[in-house]
């Protein structure tokens, strides 16, 4: 249940509108939730799941479909294969991770987004991906005390 509620909320995050100076910082949520629940869960949590967590969000976004679905995936790939080696990193380590994670779905969903459409890519378009790594410790520390406290129930 706690997967499904922290995932419910990531959504409803990014579906907020934030004021136009606040668009450019806005975190990917729904990747920074899915990389979580990769590395605490990554029997139960991968590609096929990110798969359709990345068709909502291109449902949501009205993309066409697949651009965040195939980033997605790649992300909880990569993150599926570095797992072990982040469970263990200090937090500030695990938030260079992320930020490089959260690079690699921006520049693959850039990518594709690319091929179909001209992109202007300037330094707007990674900002979010910072303030990913910047929040990161706090979210785990969220996400993780949710977690214990769902299973003490």
């Amino acid at each position: 249940m706690v997967v499904l509620l922290s995932f419910l909320i990531s959504f409803v995050l990014v579906m907020l509108r934030l004021p136009d100076w606040a668009m450019p910082y806005q975190p990917d949520w729904v990747a920074l939730v899915l990389i979580y629940w990769v590395l605490a869960m990554p029997q139960r949590m991968g590609p096929g799941i990110a798969w359709v967590t990345g068709l909502l969000v291109d449902v949501m976004h009205a993309n066409l479909l697949g651009i965040h679905a195939l980033g997605m995936a790649l992300l909880a790939y990569l993150t599926f294969r570095v797992h072990l080696r982040m469970r263990v990193f200090p937090w500030w380590q695990q938030a260079v991770a992320v930020f490089v994670l959260l690079m690699i779905y921006r520049a693959s969903t850039g990518w594709i987004r690319g091929l179909v459409t001209p992109l202007q890519l300037d330094y707007s378009y990674w900002l979010p991906c910072i303030v990913g790594a910047l929040i990161w410790p706090f979210l785990f520390a969220v996400l993780r005390d949710a977690g214990r406290f769902a299973r003490h129930l």
